[in-house]
């Protein structure tokens, strides 16, 4: 299972999350998704845990609790549903 981390702070790195996670078990991936055109940070990441108990006690401990001055959201990430949110690529004709 993978745990989503929102509102987070845009200076915090995947180290940052690694050495949070890391005390409620084995981290096994970090994600901290940036924009496509920006190369921007987007303010939310998924983290992978060995096991689901430590995802969720990490989830109880971390949900709303203040890091890097916000407010963190942590819960369980839902699938992604088919399609994945992306908006349909619209052509523009040349008006000249």
């Amino acid at each position: 299972m993978t745990i989503y981390v929102g509102n987070l702070s845009f200076q915090a790195t995947e180290e940052d999350l690694r050495e949070v996670f890391a005390e409620y078990g084995e981290v096994v991936r970090v994600s901290l998704p940036t924009d496509r055109e920006t190369g921007k940070k987007r303010g939310f990441a998924f983290v992978e845990m060995k096991d689901e108990p430590s995802e969720d006690k990490a989830i109880e401990d971390l949900d709303g609790a203040e890091w890097m001055g916000r407010e963190i959201r942590v819960n369980k990430a839902k699938p992604r549903e088919a399609g994945g949110g992306s908006r349909p690529v619209r052509k523009v004709e040349n008006l000249s």
